[in-house]
């Protein structure tokens, strides 16, 4: 065995060992892109609080994440056949007539409120735009 070999098999046994159960990669980030599904469970929208730190400094830093579709610039009729399923989020603020749209997965960051209370809605959708799930967080800007 040369040298690489014997590092990389230490290796593997030190993780192994360290944490014998340790969550599996499909558990954490969900089934491979590279196989089409048959049957996806339903997607769905998780909505994390407004991170505390920058809201206090009147910033609005928001975390979300989705679970059986993929947040990605897809859009058309054509899309609604992709397996995995992928798709976008709308986000209003406010109740405003129109929207923005968020196609990276990222931290969705808003400055510029004013002191008060505010409320912004998340909303999943499929590449052609039909909402599939929804939430809305509220939060205050401090003086």
């Amino acid at each position: 065995m040369d040298a690489v070999s014997d590092i990389n098999a230490r290796a593997a046994v030190n993780c192994a060992t360290a944490n014998p159960r340790a969550a599996t990669a499909r558990e954490v980030r969900g089934p491979s892109p590279l196989l089409a599904l048959n049957d996806e469970a339903p997607a769905r929208l998780i909505v994390d609080p407004p991170l505390a730190k920058s809201l206090a400094e009147g910033r609005v830093f928001i975390q979300y994440r989705t679970e059986n579709l993929r947040v990605l610039p897809v859009f058309g009729a054509g899309a609604l056949e992709v397996s995995p399923r992928v798709g976008h989020v709308h986000i209003t603020v406010d109740d405003m007539p129109w929207h923005f749209i968020d196609a990276s997965g990222e931290t969705v960051v808003v400055v510029g409120l004013a002191p008060g209370a505010h409320r912004i809605l998340f909303e999943l959708a499929d590449p052609t735009h039909r909402v599939i799930d929804s939430q809305t967080v509220r939060f205050t800007i401090p003086e």
